[in-house]
């Protein structure tokens, strides 16, 4: 043994295997902290994603409920879903409520540790490293802009349905705040629609009737852009106890800045002009009755808001609707002055109106082409048909209601404009609503 250690002690041979094995533990050994280095960065990024998904959890129930209760609980039920590390976590998570910080809003922390040893590294380390994941999610200004907003909040119902023969063109987007499955759907084989995005908190259907740049399904619910809108019963006392109602006979006091009627039915082939610069109240006779309007004929106004409404300002007060015939024709134009109360709405109901449940609509624009209604249709309660027949010239319309139905002749374009060609027209604050991101 010794007279062949003194051979290869003295050959080129011999010493390249002596090197060999002295470094054959250093290459070991490299190979096994590589090992143990690749684990700990798959255990980060395992435990990061964990944070991400957590943090933009707590934002998403933050908008609903900014609960501190509430939003650990919805951290840590997602933590459990996604912590896919396999290791329990070395403390409790840390979770933050943030103060807002500019545009980020509603901003929530969270973050994780967790501790494991590896084979190799537990050799020379007296404890094993202490990975770490922080995350911080808040909802941020949205890009789109949205020319139709349902509110539905119903997971059971449909906010935007498109059926019929409709063929709808826009150049904004439309948003369903249902999270139901079919919260955007089109059942029409048709239709046609044509906007900047299709957006839902819920999923919107796949359909060879949407042609849209982007689908943006389960992001988070768009405002009440008029929430803070109410009629008051000061704003009503020049109403007489038992307004008139208003037909094509009507005359309409000249000057008068708002105007009271019990209800507005317009006759076939007959005009209804209220003028311009007006507030026209559509409130009961009484505290049982709300009125209508219904229209067969022509209505004009010019810088105005039609309010359906009720002089009783009980919460059961009953209040009307609106329901415009087929052939019939509607040319109104809201109000766009800073100071008005209604500005950009051409038409109001009172959010005390009963819904009635989605089994229909009691709002109905079912007018011609040459129905052109420059404002937003505002029916926060109840669902509305707009059955349009299309317009050569773009409109300004927005609408802003519990749900809606598009229907109408495939024949014609119902066009809206987006609001930057439509100066002071609907919802003062539709520039995209907001998007949940991680922004540290």
């Amino acid at each position: 043994m010794l007279k062949t250690l003194k051979k290869l002690w003295g050959s080129e041979t011999g010493s390249a295997l002596i090197i060999a094995a002295a470094a054959f533990p250093m290459i070991v050994g490299s190979a096994d902290l590589a090992t143990d280095t690749i684990q700990w960065s798959l255990w980060k990024r395992q435990l990061q994603r964990a944070a991400d998904s957590a943090a933009i959890a707590g934002v998403y129930t933050r908008v609903k409920n900014d609960d501190v209760a509430a939003v650990e609980a919805a951290v840590k039920s997602d933590i459990e879903l996604n912590q896919h590390t396999g290791i329990d976590l070395l403390n409790d998570p840390v979770i933050a409520l943030l103060t807002d910080d500019g545009d980020m809003l509603n901003r929530v922390q969270v973050g994780l540790e967790v501790q494991r040893s590896l084979p190799f590294s537990s050799m020379f380390m007296a404890s094993a490293p202490v990975i770490r994941a922080n995350a911080i999610a808040a909802t941020v200004p949205g890009s789109d802009e949205y020319c139709v907003i349902t509110l539905e909040p119903s997971a059971s119902k449909t906010g935007i349905t498109i059926g019929g023969n409709s063929n709808i063109s826009m150049n904004c987007g439309m948003i369903s705040n249902s999270p139901s499955t079919n919260s955007a759907l089109s059942n029409g084989n048709s239709s046609r629609v044509t906007a900047s995005v299709i957006a839902a908190v819920g999923a919107v259907q796949a359909s060879s009737s949407w042609n849209v740049a982007k689908y943006d399904p389960y992001t988070t619910a768009a405002e009440d852009p008029y929430a803070a809108v109410n009629p008051t019963a000061s704003e009503m006392a020049g109403c007489a106890a038992n307004p008139p109602a208003a037909t094509a006979s009507t005359t309409v006091p000249a000057g008068a800045a708002a105007l009271c009627y019990s209800s507005i039915n317009v006759g076939s082939n007959l005009t209804l002009d209220l003028g311009s610069n007006k507030t026209i109240y559509v409130t009961g006779k009484n505290a049982n009755t709300a009125g209508d309007v219904v229209l067969h004929g022509r209505l004009n106004c010019i810088n105005c808001t039609i309010v359906l409404t009720n002089k009783d300002m009980a919460a059961g007060a009953k209040i009307g609707t609106f329901d415009m015939q087929a052939s019939s024709a509607l040319s109104i134009s809201a109000p766009t002055g800073t100071t008005d109360k209604y500005r950009g709405i051409a038409v109001f109901q009172d959010r005390r109106a009963t819904d009635a449940n989605g089994s229909g609509s009691p709002n109905k624009f079912n007018g011609g082409g040459s129905q052109v209604v420059e404002g937003a249709i505002y029916f926060p309660s109840q669902s509305v048909t707009y059955n349009g027949n299309g317009t050569a010239t773009a409109v300004c319309t927005r609408f802003v209601t519990r749900r809606i139905i598009f229907s109408g002749n495939s024949a014609a374009t119902n066009y809206f404009e987006k609001s930057s060609n439509c100066p002071g027209f609907g919802p003062p604050d539709d520039g995209g609503g907001f998007r949940v991101r991680l922004v540290a």
